[in-house]
């Protein structure tokens, strides 16, 4: 097997750089999503309901991806089509999801828009955001992966930042951030517009920068024979042979991505409430009066905002804690950690009602997320040779959506159990248990074993 070479700082760098653009995209896409459907009418307690496409997207694309790549030989690479495909078409549905409420339809009209348009953003976003993981596998030997992907990490926590902050920046400098009800204000509805326009630069300057193995080469650097390449293996084979690591790992995301998932659906609620004491109003939801927060309403948009500045605040923490994951030796040691700190984020925002304490809870959610970022994908990869990767890190993905499925599934009726009779929901509690879940997500570290 032929060695793969180190590759320079800024080779590494260059695959990674697309992801910048594609996490903005998310970014915005994890923390408005809420925002927007309570805008157009959602009830609360069905919010969890709306998320539960994005990751359904995921675990269907995702690993389509994955095989359909591992067998693409293109004069323009191998990942690189899927990845700028999937970038053209979050480009022009982000350009349509934040005016669902604009175009005069009806709430429920209003809400199927939406609901196609997230579909379709997250199903381009997974397309986009698959390749960047799987040329790292693929270019990068095993001595860099740490690093590579703590550039990813970088970058991912980067983007974020700015996906996060943009609707509270435009807020800043005079655009509206409350609209009439059911309409998405302008702050949100620009941020989605540059966020499109920076994705697509991004996406072109990896295209343009990275050049991806050929097919001989890339077989010599993985140790691939001619009979393997052209082996053709069903899912469930390759389930059968898949390394511990695969399953173990596993077990530990399916904690921690439920944690996430309802920091992304609750946060905005629960920030409105307990921090910036939103008006409430009685609203007659599917024949049945609730009380719910007034989302037309000056506090509950500028929650709204607030909420990117804590988004932004956690992957400021990542940032600085995927800088300092590199340095442990012991990776268990410091996959724990990492886990431990962001539960204690998570359970702490349920005791504070201060705006700027909020900080230091996220910042501790921020290195539970770095360690999610980085260290997974480079368990995994270390545990696998070249010739299934990228089928291997699309079913690896179903360990990222699962859990947020199911997350997203019971998170409405868990709210409604813990909701008093003629009550608000109270969405706080949903954080206490996503700080529950990361803990249970550390002490599952333990059964994770790395193998070369």
């Amino acid at each position: 097997m032929k060695v793969m070479p180190d590759l320079s700082f800024w080779k590494l760098w260059n695959i990674s750089f697309g992801f910048f653009g594609v996490q903005i995209a998310y970014a915005l896409q994890s923390a408005n999503i809420s925002r927007i459907f309570s805008t157009l009418g959602a009830d609360p307690h069905s919010l969890s309901f709306f998320w539960i496409l994005p990751p359904l997207a995921g675990i269907l694309v995702q690993p389509v991806v994955g095989a359909l790549s591992d067998r693409t030989w293109t004069r323009f690479g191998r990942r690189i089509p899927y990845l700028f495909v999937g970038a053209l078409v979050a480009v022009l549905v982000m350009c349509l999801l934040p005016n669902a409420g604009s175009f005069g339809m009806t709430v429920s009209t209003a809400m199927i828009f939406g609901l196609l348009s997230l579909m379709l953003l997250d199903t381009s976003i997974n397309m986009a955001m698959q390749p960047f993981k799987m040329m790292v596998g693929d270019m990068v030997n095993e001595k860099q992966k740490g690093l590579a992907y703590s550039i990813q990490s970088f970058l991912c926590n980067a983007g974020s930042l700015a996906g996060y902050l943009f609707p509270f920046l435009f807020a800043t400098v005079g655009i509206s951030k409350v609209a009439p009800e059911g309409v998405i204000p302008d702050s949100v509805i620009y941020s989605f517009y540059i966020g499109a326009f920076i994705l697509i630069l991004c996406v072109v300057y990896t295209t343009a920068k990275v050049k991806e193995y050929p097919p001989a080469l890339y077989a010599e650097y993985h140790g691939i024979a001619d009979d393997t390449r052209t082996e053709k293996v069903g899912v469930f084979t390759l389930l059968r042979r898949a390394p511990k690591a695969f399953w173990t790992v596993g077990l530990v995301q399916f904690f921690c991505w439920s944690a996430f998932m309802f920091m992304w659906t609750y946060t905005n609620g629960a920030i409105a409430a307990n921090v910036f004491d939103a008006p409430v109003v009685e609203r007659v939801i599917d024949g049945v009066n609730r009380v719910v927060l007034d989302t037309s309403s000056v506090e509950y948009q500028t929650a709204g905002d607030w909420v990117g500045v804590y988004f932004a605040v956690q992957a400021v923490g990542s940032v600085i804690w995927a800088a300092v994951i590199p340095l442990f030796k012991n990776w268990r040691f410091v996959y724990s950690l990492s886990l431990f700190l962001g539960a204690a984020g998570f359970i702490s925002t349920f005791f504070m009602h201060d705006v700027y304490a909020l900080f230091v809870s996220f910042l501790l959610i921020g290195c539970a997320w770095a360690a999610m970022l980085a260290l997974p994908f480079t368990i995994l990869t270390n545990s696998l040779s070249g010739g299934h990767m990228g089928t291997y890190l699309g079913l690896f993905n179903g360990t990222i959506c699962v859990p947020q499925i199911v997350a997203a599934a019971t998170g409405g009726l868990i709210l409604r159990v813990l909701t008093p009779d003629d009550g608000l929901a109270p969405e706080g509690s949903m954080l206490l248990l996503a700080g529950l879940l990361l803990l249970v997500g550390t002490c599952c570290v333990v059964f994770v074993r790395e193998q070369k």
